[in-house]
């Protein structure tokens, strides 16, 4: 199944509230926070109190990213503030497992991320801990950047692997996601697309969704 999650990275936070429900009629079934400490990351997004309002707001899953350092000490804070899914960076992790198990331990769906210059393999023990691995098609910190094209091939070793070991993560893949990506990554095997200025850079946040999410549905039939 594939699922759209709009990151609201891209949106206009005048119009948060707004922005996510026009993205949610056009289909997308999962909403995306990126949250960014200015130092993992050269950017500083958001913290608790925006995940709290946009619990208030929307029943969708709320997919937060952590692009910080020292994760396990905000994974409980984010988990109280209403997120359903947390991922960590294995770049940003010292004791991977220890921080997987951490989120789960919070009722949250566990995931791990890895940037475009890290690869798969360094993945190979917690695969079977997690419920998604999030492959970052750009390098972090901001929006509306060009897609790295090396995350395909990542995606499909990611897909190869599970089928291999018999394992049941999800792919997500975040960076560059547009109609004239989208195609490649779902042929490849990712599930879950993260896409922010694909979404609300421009237009209506609705009909961009719902294009998307026809694109993608449409190459996941083509799927090889």
């Amino acid at each position: 199944m594939i699922e759209l999650a709009p990151s609201i990275l891209s949106a206009d936070f005048a119009r948060l509230g707004e922005q996510v429900r026009a993205a949610s009629e056009g289909g997308a079934s999962v909403i995306h926070v990126d949250i960014m400490d200015g130092h993992f990351v050269p950017n500083l997004t958001i913290g608790p109190p925006v995940v709290r309002s946009l619990r208030k707001i929307t029943e969708l899953p709320l997919d937060c990213h952590l692009m910080i350092e020292n994760p396990d000490e905000f994974i409980p804070v984010f988990a109280e503030a209403g997120a359903d899914w947390i991922s960590v960076h294995q770049e940003a992790s010292r004791h991977l497992n220890r921080s997987l198990h951490l989120v789960k331990s919070h009722d949250c769906q566990a995931g791990v991320v890895i940037n475009p210059a890290t690869p798969v393999d360094t993945l190979s023990e917690v695969l079977d801990i997690v419920d998604y691995v999030l492959v970052m098609s750009v390098n972090p910190g901001f929006g509306g950047q060009k897609f790295i094209p090396g995350a395909v091939h990542k995606i499909r070793q990611l897909a190869q692997i599970r089928s291999q070991r018999a394992l049941n993560y999800r792919i997500e893949v975040d960076g560059g996601v547009a109609l004239d990506t989208v195609g490649d990554v779902v042929r490849a095997g990712a599930e879950i697309l993260v896409a922010g200025n694909a979404v609300f850079g421009a237009g209506d946040p609705r009909r961009n969704a719902e294009g998307l999410l026809k694109a993608a549905t449409e190459a996941a039939m083509v799927k090889v």
